[in-house]
């Protein structure tokens, strides 16, 4: 069942085991179940503390991660290979009673979670997102005996996710109900729960000497160099890694022949977190203004933070089309991340809105899986690399369709199909199908910056000259959130270098 390679990795890992589990299987005679047999009694054989014992589950093909005499509450549902992989792993280690490494006061949270709370995460093996959120309600489960999770594999359950309509993963149900979609964190799903950080942890804090407000790969490589400095240093962002977290495969990081923006995000918090770097996860920015010797940086739960210098690296999100069905069919056949959704829609007829080459790659990619793809093109030509135009034309279940302007996204409870109108002859179109993606570019993430008295383009990116200074003294800016003529991670971080830099030198001389 795994290579060797992989086999070795897990005998490492699994010597890592601090007491017996048991591994409590549900299988039947199909394909699937035949892997998951293979699966857990390969595990079985690697190590001495796992035991396997046969039984029936609410889902067959699934098995439970247990210790000895009590259930944790942790289900696989399907065969976590993949990028569930890692899932598996950290599961069967937090089962034996090695602590999750999470801050203490993240874990007194989750033990004081009230309440029972049955979850199930619908996924896919190729989506890089799903196994953030499956790890995070691992955690819970195995901290609070309230809490359980369920991970369930989409393309083995597909008859469960046709009759709840998802069309997005992961998908997260709790008790019976839709609870969220997309990337969560494990601080977020708490924050849902109830369980927030007060404002009140943030009264009385230092003046920070630099804060850098985002935490991608712009505000990591900002702070680094700050903290560098000897200086008090801070970030407060929306979600560590910030975009990459939405890419699959890197493959231009100077260096690094390959990786994932998953795995990258983790890399850079590793990174900040070797340096004195107060970092605050998961809080949204309201505004930043300067005021007299300081900016204060104001969140969106009311708390106010004081620095000398800022450094905005707030990067960019996708670019919404912004025609009536998108938000209303939003993970109801209205996806952003063909690796991620792709799967989901095995068999069907979709669209790619956008002829970029981003937009070109989706439709590449789609097209494997799917019945057809229909790329709709707002100019008179593609605007993708010819390399990929060519690879895209070799395809026999696409159809590029210029000059279209989208102009509606329809549906019942799912999408049903698109209308467009040709520009050329001004006429109207509809197709049926059954998914969107969209993939449009990107839109810098500045918006609440628009009353500041920072200087933004018309493009509603932030003006920073070449030491990343804006026209707003003491405030500097970095990565995709500027007029950078290019968006690139590794552009971005040296942008962010700078930005610090330039910070240092703006206080040792003010």
């Amino acid at each position: 069942m795994l290579d060797k390679e992989i086999k070795q990795q897990l005998e490492q890992y699994l010597e890592l085991l601090e007491d017996y589990i048991i591994l409590k299987v549900s299988t039947g005679s199909d394909k699937v179940s035949k892997e998951m047999l293979e699966l857990v009694d390969e595990l079985a054989t690697i190590s001495s503390k796992i035991k396997v014992e046969h039984t029936e589950l609410e889902r067959t093909p699934s098995f439970s991660v247990n210790r000895i005499g009590e259930d944790t509450g942790i289900t696989f549902a399907g065969v976590p290979l993949g990028h569930e992989f890692t899932s598996l792993v950290l599961a069967l280690l937090q089962v034996s009673g090695r602590a999750p490494k999470e801050d203490e006061s993240v874990i007194d949270r989750i033990k004081n979670v009230e309440g029972e709370y049955h979850f199930e995460t619908y996924v896919s093996l190729s989506c890089h997102n799903c196994p953030v959120v499956v790890q995070a309600l691992n955690i819970l489960s195995v901290l609070n005996p309230n809490i359980s999770h369920t991970m369930i594999e989409g393309g083995t359950f597909k008859d469960e996710v046709d009759a709840k309509n998802i069309m997005g993963v992961p998908t997260v149900f709790l008790n019976g109900e839709e609870f969220g979609g997309g990337r969560m964190e494990l601080e977020e799903i708490l924050a849902k729960l109830g369980s927030e950080v007060d404002a009140s942890e943030f009264e009385d804090k230092e003046p920070f000497d630099v804060l850098v407000v985002g935490g991608g790969p712009a505000g990591a490589s900002a702070a680094i160099y700050a903290a560098r400095k000897g200086i008090r240093t801070g970030i407060v962002a929306e979600r560590f890694g910030g975009q990459i977290l939405d890419t699959a495969t890197i493959e231009n990081f100077i260096s690094v022949k390959e990786t994932d923006g998953t795995k990258l995000a983790a890399s850079l918090e590793e990174h900040v977190k070797d340096y004195d770097v107060e970092v605050m996860n998961l809080q949204t920015v309201k505004n930043v203004e300067k005021k007299d010797d300081f900016i204060e940086v104001e969140l969106e739960n009311g708390a106010v933070l004081k620095s000398k210098t800022a450094i905005l690296s707030t990067g960019a999100k996708w670019r919404n089309i912004g025609v009536p069905g998108e938000k209303e069919f939003e993970t109801k056949g209205v996806a952003y991340c063909p690796h991620c959704d792709g799967p989901l829609f095995e068999g069907k007829d979709v669209a790619v809105i956008g002829g970029g080459n981003s937009g070109i790659e989706a439709a590449i990619d789609l097209a494997g899986v799917v019945k057809h793809v229909t790329v709709l093109e707002f100019l008179p030509e593609l605007k993708a690399d010819s390399v990929l135009q060519d690879r895209l034309n070799s395809l026999p279940n696409v159809t590029v369709i210029k000059n279209a302007a989208t102009k509606e996204i329809t549906g019942n409870d799912t999408v049903n199909g698109i209308s467009y109108v040709d520009r050329e002859t001004e006429e109207e179109h509809h197709i049926e199908l059954e998914g969107v993606f969209v993939q449009i570019g990107l839109v810098p993430s500045t918006a609440f910056l628009q009353n500041s008295g920072i200087e933004l383009n018309k493009y509603g990116q932030i003006v920073a000259d070449k030491t990343g200074a804006t026209n707003v003294p003491g405030i500097f800016a970095a990565g995709d959130c500027t007029d950078s003529v290019y968006k690139q991670i590794i552009i971005s971080m040296g942008s962010g270098a700078t930005a610090a830099l330039g910070a240092f030198d703006y206080m040792i001389r003010n």
